[in-house]
């Protein structure tokens, strides 16, 4: 069995050495999980408990904004669930298969359709139940609380660069929203480790670039572009 330590405060693996505290909760892989795919254990914990917050239902209309790696996650934990409707924002044809090839119903996007219009087309004016806010954008925010039925859902999921600016009279006297934040994976990681290992949730496709150590930088420069890469691996 190999192991792997779920803890917060760690400085970082690029050393020959780490330091981890007493604190530290060792959780074994089992061997038929590959390196590659136990790197996906920690993003789809984080995923995994986005969807528990948000607390899908059968008749939910869901809107997952946002197909990177958590994002993803997000989708294949919230399909898990069985929801009415699983609908996906993306503005990258790349992203958007994945989403598709993770059983989302439909991808959407925001820079070619007019989203707000489309959800109130399908849902007969009212809505979606829940918006799970994966993008790290400010302006999906506002997207997501225009998008939202009268006492919706919205959970928040992202870390941002620039403010978000929010009309709060959307979230209290028009709409009654519920907002929900989430962070990290608490307790998910024996979720994530059998979802992954029993392909409950097949993560492989979002290894996007895999690079010998001797390559770092060409892996590192693949990555900061973003255009086209999700996870990049570096292989010893």
């Amino acid at each position: 069995m190999r192991k792997r330590i779920e803890q917060n405060n760690v400085q970082g693996a690029m050393a020959q050495y780490m330091i981890f505290t007493k604190e530290g909760i060792i959780h074994k892989v089992p061997d038929s999980i590959a390196p590659d795919e136990a790197i996906l254990i920690e993003p789809l914990a984080c995923s995994l408990h986005a969807a528990e917050r948000a607390n899908v239902d059968f008749d939910d209309i869901v809107v997952v904004a946002g197909a990177g790696t958590l994002g993803l996650g997000i989708i294949g934990a919230v399909r898990m669930r069985n929801p009415k409707k699983l609908i996906v924002l993306d503005m990258k044809p790349e992203r958007a298969a994945l989403a598709l090839r993770m059983r989302a119903d439909e991808v959407w996007n925001p820079a070619e359709v007019d989203v707000l219009a489309k959800i109130r087309e399908i849902t007969g004016g009212y809505g979606c139940d829940i918006y799970i806010e994966a993008t790290g954008h400010h302006k999906a925010v506002n997207q997501g609380l225009a998008m939202l039925r009268k006492l919706g859902r919205f959970v928040e999921f992202s870390v941002f660069n620039d403010e978000a600016t929010v009309d709060w009279s959307i979230i209290g006297d028009r709409k009654e929203l519920d907002v929900l934040g989430s962070h990290l994976g608490p307790y998910m990681y024996p979720r994530a480790i059998d979802f992954i290992g029993n392909r409950k949730i097949d993560m492989r496709d979002v290894v996007t670039h895999k690079f010998p150590l001797a390559e770092f930088k060409e892996a590192f420069a693949v990555m900061e572009r973003g255009d086209k890469s999700l996870k990049v691996v570096l292989q010893p």
